[in-house]
């Protein structure tokens, strides 16, 4: 193949994909109205569609992790907004561990600014450059809000890394985990196991009453 010829096809598969692409987003950016019916952690929550489960992970946000200081509070906060009422859901994308990637709101506020806004989240703009979640944030941070009443909080993703780093045992442990291998409770070794099943490869059956607590056995052996 000479190459113009070979240049021309190239340039056919980009556009193949890149359309490809296109559609595959498209096919997310969706509208629709579901019930909350559980509440992982600040920025993450299950919703019922008809009869199915969707986990949405708030777009533009980032909380507190739950080992995190803050990490109850801002669960809690999202919890008193939403748990087991009607919202409305404004998908954008699917992220890397399937969950859907949206806009909430609940009777006509939007959830996301409200987790920013009461000082329960930081803005995200690594994904997105909607100044509005900006100024939120630095009004929170002005009113010394939620975590900004902290002398000075750890942005969520660089605790990740610490934390990570901090624990070598569990990082391993979590990066010989392989999504798609277990799909049940009987599956899985410890709580940290059933966590990384249901929160990175969105396994739902390990959750069978919907409260955000995986394998009750293993999570909340008192419960």
């Amino acid at each position: 193949m000479h190459g113009a010829a070979q240049e021309h096809v190239v340039v056919k598969i980009f556009f193949a994909a890149l359309l490809l692409l296109c559609i595959a987003n498209a096919a997310h950016a969706e509208e629709f109205v579901a019930k909350v019916i559980a509440v992982m952690d600040g920025d993450t929550v299950m919703v019922l569609k008809e009869t199915q489960k969707v986990k949405i992970r708030l777009a533009n946000i980032d909380a507190p992790e739950k080992g995190q200081d803050f990490g109850k509070e801002s669960r809690q906060a999202l919890l008193n907004m939403v748990l087991k009422k009607q919202v409305r859901v404004n998908s954008r994308a699917i992220d890397d561990y399937g969950r859907v990637v949206a806009e909430l709101s609940v009777d006509g506020c939007s959830v996301n600014e409200e987790q920013v806004r009461s000082g329960m989240a930081w803005e995200y703009s690594h994904f997105h450059s909607d100044k509005n979640f900006i100024a939120l944030q630095s009004e929170a941070q002005g009113a010394r809000r939620g975590l900004w009443a902290q002398a000075n909080p750890a942005p969520p993703w660089k605790w990740r890394k610490s934390h990570a780093s901090t624990n070598p045992a569990q990082a391993v442990a979590l990066q010989d985990y392989t999504c798609g291998s277990k799909h049940r409770c009987a599956q899985m070794r410890s709580c940290d196991e059933a966590r990384f099943f249901i929160t990175r490869c969105g396994v739902t059956s390990l959750d069978m009453d919907g409260d955000g607590v995986p394998c009750e056995k293993l999570c909340a052996p008192n419960k």
